[in-house]
């Protein structure tokens, strides 16, 4: 008898704290989902081929425009893809994607981050004055400054 006592106050007082008073919780949530919808995430990608694997190049730059429609993305490009960033260079075709600097032109317009690895563009002999519209040299506090979300990193 005694814990059939103890189990009916336990009902009484777990159906008291459940009722729902209305408009207090649905002031919480109002505001909760107001402040997750000004935090995006960001995705942060880093590409290092260049003309010998276009596809490793064209995937990742298809993925950011995809991305920048509801995401804060940064590319980082180095070692080889550098080649891709400057006044004069080849474009790269591949398959079924757009070219890269369709992609390039994209994301500039979309004001996405682009970025070149400075020491990557002196060992491969340009200068920052030689970067396309668009793409500038890579600040290490852009990396870490682009998003106030999560960061997502994706290497090819």
């Amino acid at each position: 008898m005694k814990n059939l006592g103890l189990l009916i106050l336990a009902i009484v007082l777990i159906t008291s704290c459940n009722q729902n008073t209305g408009k207090t919780d649905e002031k919480k949530t109002v505001i909760a989902t107001a402040g997750t919808d000004t935090i995006k995430d960001g995705v942060f990608i880093h590409i290092t081929e260049s003309y010998n694997d276009p596809h490793r190049v064209l995937m990742p730059l298809k993925m950011a425009v995809m991305m920048a429609k509801d995401k804060d993305v940064l590319v980082y490009m180095d070692i080889h893809a550098v080649e891709l960033l400057v006044k004069g260079a080849k474009d790269l075709n591949f398959a079924d994607f757009e070219s890269a600097q369709t992609y390039i032109k994209q994301l500039a317009g979309m004001r996405v981050g682009i970025y070149a690895c400075p020491t990557c563009l002196k060992i491969a002999g340009f200068k920052p004055e030689d970067l396309i519209d668009g793409v500038q040299v890579a600040q290490k506090e852009k990396f870490f400054n682009f998003t106030k979300g999560r960061i997502i990193t994706l290497d090819y």
